[in-house]
């Protein structure tokens, strides 16, 4: 069966522009996220690591090694199903700092830049044999199928045969959609789904060829047993080279693949969420690859059997078009081009990223004042040009002297160089960069000679001069080389680790990776003080369009705000931009741009305990603490939570003056909440408590008293104390400045308020007094008056003399009524007094006229509307007490010569009093407090607060209530009304 050239090349430029569009439409929102987030999404986006290798190249490896060839599904599946130990740490530590690649993995865990420049040169020589195995498979399995076609595509007379005319415009097409929809961030993020649909057409067309083997070759798998009988060869085939002992050399080739392979790293561990996704991968990504499993060795007996003429690694692509169904030969093509394509594309992309990001940019010092972004975007698709250009040139200068197999062992042997020091960045600190870089290079030297010189030149081996002695090289003698180039990257990589100095950096760096990272959480100084410096400083390098675009991409990624001081917050924020950085530019370029322009100060004195971060990481690692860790970490969070719900305001500083604990009842107290001042410094709070907390954190009293300050417009009383928290026991003075110290803070403003009514009341005692005396005192004269006036009258016969005594009388009744109403009015609330019924208007006239004998205040009318007949049971004098309040308010707040209408009405079964004034009202922020005691609006000295509460209580121990309606008046907005309602 043969297709036409152009048909078949139609439909391969079909499905990749299929693979694009996926994409390119998942990148711009256009699926349901919950598809594009969901686990089998990233599951399935990890087959990208079975490229066409494992398509076509895996049954000339079965055939080689018999079962010898499943040790490749079992040591990249027992990387994932080991994840959460394997994988999740390394993964949890490229989310926190951006680590794009394995690169970008080694400087951060060597803190050497060489280190990142040699790792992105051996991987990129590992991977151009991967890069022309992808090449060589589409270019021969295109030739295959259009054989009686593609002769005439050739260019004899230039030297250029159709395959390498197939694989030029294969590797065009594929750099051009490449370079549109994989360079640039957020286009590249939608490359994990059309990786995804890329796993499920190959799984599909493998398991197809697969399923047609086993029933329509031999007619089921009882036909494929008796087969198998009769070609005893067969079976004897798949034991006799794992008892050669090759197969645990194949073990250990692939397990390196799930880490050291940049594009998996990207996507198993750089571009997705560790906590949930990889441990579904854990058990569905062996899952994936048991499923391409099984139809390797049916399809290799399905070949031999058919007595097909191709070679063994295509058997997936011959088997069906000895079948003779054009549908099944397309399928099992487009399976093995999608398997080449997803695998060029996300090598080239990882592979460029590593060269832009830690050979070229680090190279020159970065400035720029254009578009950043685009610059790096052109500079990427220069990138994954030059990569798809050289992957070509390779595959010409091998010129298909390698079959598939021995091109995926040359690229899985190369990357097992880096197994040890990706190993070391988590679980063997002691590791340094000069064990690690010699290592490498040892171990790359010897793969290089043995395997890679050998397979560019076409050599199998080497004499020695002067001798007989013949020395094997290139792919026969992969597994000696295998195991030699190991055994000294690892001898080496341990002994100068051991037997050299690792520095302070290195060391840092090091607990930041392994476990230990709690015992760096330093508090450290920055000399920046705002986020707007952030910005200023930045577009130094990057210039001020892309250093705003970072710097507020990072606030937005923290929930800061634009206006962000705080020096928790602007250390948070300086890492999350080193850590974004790394992606965009690279771990090497980010440092460099973030240590020039936000170094920390150099104090001189030992750094501080970032107390915060310790306790942030303590509670995202919580749920992985066990025994006595555990057990020390409940105690701490009884005792913080003990702190933060203490019933008095604490608040901690440390040595520096930043704010490390804010607790509850100091929210409370301050209205700040803790969010807004944790890492902070005293300095940055609204007053008044920035100078009072100020002040008394550096002054040498340990308490404070009774300290009064305005909070909203209120007086509230305070006293203060602290203590200072020492770091180590020894001979310095518990009040050593320089020491961490607790604040607190009791709010004592309810018992200021008692102590001030008691005092109060205490004054109306001492005037009842003095007014009962006063009263006697008085009262005696008057009577005398009264009993000379009342003679007067009956002595006298003349109406003149009558009028007088009369009028001496009315005057002498008026003081005693007088006296007695000032008697009462101090002495109310001091005794029980039945309730009687009460004259409404008589207690309102009687409160009127002791008003007016106030000359000295404003002068006002009084008009008592009240009905005389206006009747509720109470308590006469309190009730006059009530009046008196509300009427000296009303005449307070009027205007001179105002008007006060009280009025008298009943409604609901209650007798109402309307007091009304035409002043300026009660505004809305006092409405709320006007009740309070001590609570007044007038001028010092003027009014105590009292006279309104006063009211309030009387009138409800009556059974009533009090309203307030302001304004009075709505058309003018002026004045206020206070309605007394008592029931009847």
């Amino acid at each position: 069966m043969s297709f036409d050239i152009v048909h078949i090349a139609l439909i391969g430029v079909a499905y990749i522009a299929a693979l694009f569009f996926v994409a390119f439409a998942t990148s711009k929102g256009w699926l349901p996220s919950r598809w594009v987030r969901h686990p089998l999404v990233f599951v399935l986006s990890l087959g990208v690591s079975l490229s066409a290798w494992t398509f076509y190249g895996i049954v000339d490896l079965a055939w080689q090694y018999g079962y010898g060839v499943l040790a490749y599904y079992l040591g990249t599946g027992a990387m994932f199903l080991f994840a959460p130990v394997a994988l999740e740490p390394l993964a949890r530590l490229a989310q926190r700092y951006q680590l794009t690649s394995p690169a970008d993995l080694l400087v951060f865990r060597y803190h050497s830049r060489q280190a990142g420049t040699l790792a992105t040169l051996f991987m990129l020589l590992g991977l151009l044999p991967l890069i022309a195995l992808q090449i060589q498979a589409v270019a021969e399995t295109l030739a295959l199928l259009s054989r009686d076609s593609v002769a005439a595509l050739g260019l004899p007379e230039a030297g250029i045969n159709s395959k390498n005319l197939i694989a030029f415009f294969y590797c065009v097409l594929l750099a051009v959609f490449t370079s549109m929809y994989g360079a640039t961030r957020k286009r590249r993020a939608g490359l994990a789904s059309a990786m995804a649909l890329e796993s499920v057409v190959k799984l599909a067309a493998l398991l197809g060829v697969g399923g047609y083997a086993i029933y329509g070759v031999f007619g089921g798998l009882g036909g494929l047993d008796q087969w198998l009988r009769e070609n005893a060869d067969m079976q004897q085939l798949l034991y006799a080279p794992i008892q050669q002992g090759s197969s645990h050399t194949l073990l250990l080739v692939f397990i390196a693949t799930a880490v050291a392979m940049p594009h998996i790293f990207y996507l198993s561990i750089a571009e997705q969420p560790a906590s949930r996704n990889l441990r579904v991968a854990s058990w569905g990504f062996p899952l994936f690859l048991l499923l391409m499993a099984l139809p390797i060795f049916p399809i290799m007996w399905a070949g031999f059997a058919l007595d097909v003429a191709e070679p063994v690694q295509y058997f997936a692509l011959a088997v069906p078009r000895a079948s003779g169904s054009a549908l099944l030969t397309t399928l099992a093509f487009i399976g093995g081009l999608s398997a080449a394509t997803g695998a060029l594309v996300m090598m080239t992309l990882a592979l460029s990223t590593m060269v832009m990001n830690h050979w070229l940019l680090p190279g020159t010092r970065w400035h720029s004042e254009d578009n950043m972004y685009r610059q790096l975007v052109w500079l990427r698709r220069a990138l994954v040009a030059a990569l798809f250009l050289a992957g070509f040139a390779f595959y010409l200068l091998l010129n298909n002297r390698l079959s598939l197999s021995d091109l995926a062992l040359l690229a899985f042997i190369a990357s097992l160089q880096f197994l040890p020091g990706i190993f070391a960045v988590i679980h063997w600190p002691p590791g340094n960069r000069r064990g690690f870089i010699t290592g490498l290079v040892a171990g790359m030297l010897v793969w290089a000679v043995g395997l890679l010189l050998p397979s560019v030149l076409g050599a199998s081996g080497f004499t020695l001069p002067g001798t007989d002695i013949n020395i094997p090289l290139g792919m026969t003698i992969w597994t000696q080389v295998t195991t030699v180039s190991l055994a000294i990257n690892v001898l080496l990589f341990i002994g100068i680790s051991l037997t050299t100095e690792t520095s302070s950096l290195e060391q840092y760096a090091a607990d930041l990776c392994s476990d230990d990272s709690l015992s760096q959480a330093l508090r450290l100084q920055l000399d920046v003080t705002s986020a707007a410096d952030f910005r200023l400083r930045l577009s130094e390098s990057l210039g001020a369009t892309t250093a705003s675009q970072e710097v507020n991409r990072a606030l937005r990624q923290l929930n800061l705000p634009a206006d962000e001081r705080r020096p928790l917050a602007l250390r948070q924020l300086r890492d999350k931009l080193e850590a974004n950085l790394s992606g965009l530019l690279g771990r090497v370029l980010a440092g460099q741009i973030i240590d020039r322009h936000f170094p920390f100060k150099d104090s001189g004195q030992p750094a501080h305990k970032d107390i915060h971060l310790i306790e942030s990481r303590l509670s995202r690692y919580k749920n992985q603490l066990t025994g006595l860790a555990a057990e020390l970490n409940n105690l701490r969070l009884y005792h913080r939570q003990m702190l933060e719900e203490l019933p008095m305001a604490a608040c901690s500083l440390g040595r520096d003056g930043e704010i490390l604990l804010w607790n509850y009842a100091m929210q409370d107290v301050t209205g700040i909440a803790a969010s807004e001042v944790i890492g902070s410094k005293l300095d940055y709070l609204a007053e008044p408590w920035r100078g009072l907390l100020t002040e008394f954190a550096g002054s040498t009293e340990d308490s404070l008293f009774k300290r009064q300050v305005s909070i909203g417009g209120n007086s509230h009383w305070l006293n203060l104390h602290k203590t200072r928290m020492k770091s180590t026991r020894g001979s310095k003075a518990r009040n050593e400045r320089g020491d961490a110290q607790m604040l607190l803070i009791e709010d004592i403003t309810e018992t200021q308020i008692l102590e001030q009514e008691l005092i109060h009341s205490e004054r109306l005692a001492s005037v009842g007094r003095l007014a009962a005396g006063v009263a006697h005192e008085v009262g005696n004269p008057v009577t005398g008056i009264a009993c000379l006036a009342q003679n007067l009258h009956f002595e006298s016969e003349s109406s003149e003399v009558h009028d007088t005594a009369d009028q001496i009388l009315s005057q002498t009744q008026r003081i005693s009524r007088i006296v007695h109403s000032l008697v009462n009015f101090s002495h109310s609330g001091s005794q029980e007094s039945e309730r009687a019924p009460v004259d409404l208007y008589s207690c309102v006239e009687e409160a009127v006229q002791l008003l007016s004998l106030q000359r000295d205040k404003t002068q006002v009318t009084f008009t008592n509307a009240v009905p005389e007949d206006l009747i509720a049971p109470g308590d006469n004098q309190r009730l006059i007490q009530v009046f008196i309040n509300l009427l000296s308010n009303a005449r307070d707040a009027s205007p001179d010569g105002g008007n006060i209408q009280i009025d008298g009405y009943v409604r609901a079964g209650c007798a109402c009093v309307a007091v009304t004034d035409d002043g300026p009202g009660i505004s809305p922020q006092h409405r709320e407090r006007i009740l309070e005691p001590f609570f007044t609006t007038k001028e010092p000295g003027e009014g105590t607060g009292l006279g309104l509460a006063m009211v309030y209580s009387i009138v409800e121990e009556h059974g009533g209530q009090l309203e307030l309606v302001s304004p009075a008046n709505p058309a003018t907005g002026r004045g206020a009304r206070f309605i007394v309602q008592l029931p009847v």
